[in-house]
């Protein structure tokens, strides 16, 4: 290789430190009175969703192997009694927080931005201590912006090379949300996304069940508070990791990438605010397709047993993510439920609702369940693919009945920014899914939250968080 194609002095002017730069000059007054309420929405979502995820089993094992190094115990599980080191704290919170599919995510970059942005800002702020909310926030959107535009970047070619975006891309949400709230200057956040670029993995195929899935997310955490802490002690990692060719980020991974979309806009096109958030713990496309289904048996009145096939148009990535045979034989967890939109169709054909309740261990093999995707067919539709993928998690659906043949198009998902779920919709979710751990008192997490923005220390939400055990 050509020696100057690897030309670290070109750091100076790329997108690199560009996107440190702003990361580490971002202040709360900076930021659009929208793009604060929307943080706070993130916040409240992903707090419901890591608080329900810590009382599943596979978190569980985690928390066992890492509470069993006993490390300093300085930042809080959210909704346990239990605190260890800041990286640890990301881990645990940020694999809790993804564990069940429930969280928000960014489509155009395939991101689940909260739940790695806020585990890694908020577990630092406590062991700095007498951190505000607004600098949460700030933190928060720091990582938002930053990762969302990287994940923009990468064309959607992650997931076609079989690796998982949260765990990859994931760690420049972690990292840059930790340096900004280390208040790292411009050069030591540009270490910090070289460090952290160095962690990056995560393999596609845990979709098919493997609970490594949720820990591409916690690692990836892990991976943005150790960048920063490291880079807060002058350690150094690579200082092009966005701009340089062979062996850096998007070299690596992809054959072909937009590195304009690093910084078009950068501090006006706020990111965050395409954030969508889930009505259902399932894959999107999956999402799309109950929705399909639902409105048609709503409007024309039908019940399943008069349903004699359904045939869904989806797009390429859909087809892949979620589209695969849901074989009895081949489930390993109620993640396979959860990333099938088989299994999701028919739960919500028999069903009339897929919540926690439908994507349960008993459920996952329900012979009826079985029974019931053998009506159903998934094919492609090159028309989802089209406009730069805007529509790849929407569907056509097409189902014969007793009475005739239906038909209706999903565009977007229930909870996208095309089709909003309602923030008291979203408190209710909240309240629902942090109603599972004992000791909580949600609507005091929840009006805590909604005051994020105050000039008031995050102590008394970590304390609301540990169930008022400090």
């Amino acid at each position: 290789m050509d020696a100057a194609a690897h030309d670290l002095t070109q750091a100076t002017e790329g997108a690199t430190r560009k996107l440190a730069a702003f990361s580490s000059a971002l202040t709360f007054d900076s930021l659009p009175r929208d793009v604060v309420e929307k943080a706070k929405l993130c916040s409240l979502d992903t707090l419901g969703c890591c608080i329900f995820g810590h009382s599943l089993p596979s978190v569980r094992m985690l928390a066992d192997v890492i509470l069993g190094d006993g490390a300093a115990p300085q930042s809080t599980l959210f909704g346990r009694s239990a605190r260890t080191s800041p990286a640890s704290a990301a881990l645990l919170n940020s694999t809790a927080a993804h564990a069940f599919q429930f969280d928000e995510i960014h489509i155009e970059s395939t991101l689940h931005p909260g739940s790695l942005a806020l585990p890694a800002a908020f577990a630092i702020a406590e062991a700095k201590k007498g951190v505000r909310g607004r600098d949460l926030i700030v933190a928060m959107v720091a990582g938002y912006e930053v990762g969302l535009r990287i994940g923009l970047a990468l064309k959607g070619g992650m997931f076609k090379s079989g690796f998982h975006n949260q765990g990859t891309t994931g760690v420049f949400v972690a990292a840059a949300a930790a340096a900004r709230m280390l208040d790292l200057d411009v050069e030591r956040t540009n270490q910090a996304f070289g460090i952290a670029a160095s962690q990056a993995a995560g393999l596609m195929a845990v979709q098919d069940g493997a609970m490594t899935k949720s820990f591409h997310s916690g690692h990836a955490a892990q991976s943005g508070v150790y960048a920063a802490l490291l880079a807060q002690q002058g350690y150094t990692g690579i200082v092009d990791v966005l701009d340089g060719a062979y062996g850096t980020f998007f070299s690596s991974f992809v054959d072909d990438w937009a590195p304009e979309l690093l910084t078009h806009d950068l501090g006006s096109d706020w990111k965050i605010m395409r954030v969508g958030f889930k009505p259902a713990p399932a894959s999107n496309g999956s999402i799309a397709a109950m929705t399909a289904i639902d409105r048609i048996m709503r409007e024309q009145n039908l019940r399943a047993s008069e349903i004699d096939a359904i045939t869904v148009f989806v797009s390429d990535n859909t087809l892949h993510h979620c589209g695969w045979p849901y074989v009895a034989e081949r489930v390993q967890s109620v993640l396979s439920a959860q990333m099938n939109l088989f299994y999701g169709v028919a739960v919500m054909a028999l069903e009339r609702r897929a919540g926690i309740e439908q994507f349960d261990e008993q459920r996952i093999r329900d012979p009826e369940i079985l029974k019931f995707i053998e009506r159903i067919e998934v094919r492609h539709d090159p028309a989802f693919d089209a406009e730069k993928g805007r529509y790849r998690v929407g569907c056509r659906m097409v189902v014969r009945a007793r009475g005739g043949a239906f038909e209706t198009t999903v565009l977007y998902r229930r909870g996208s920014p095309e089709d909003p779920m309602p923030s008291s919709e979203l408190e209710d979710k909240f309240k629902m899914l942090a109603g599972y751990a004992a000791g909580l008192d949600v609507g005091a997490i929840a009006e805590a939250v909604a005051r994020l923005d105050e000039p008031a220390p995050i102590a008394g939400l970590a304390h609301l968080l540990s169930g008022g055990r400090d």
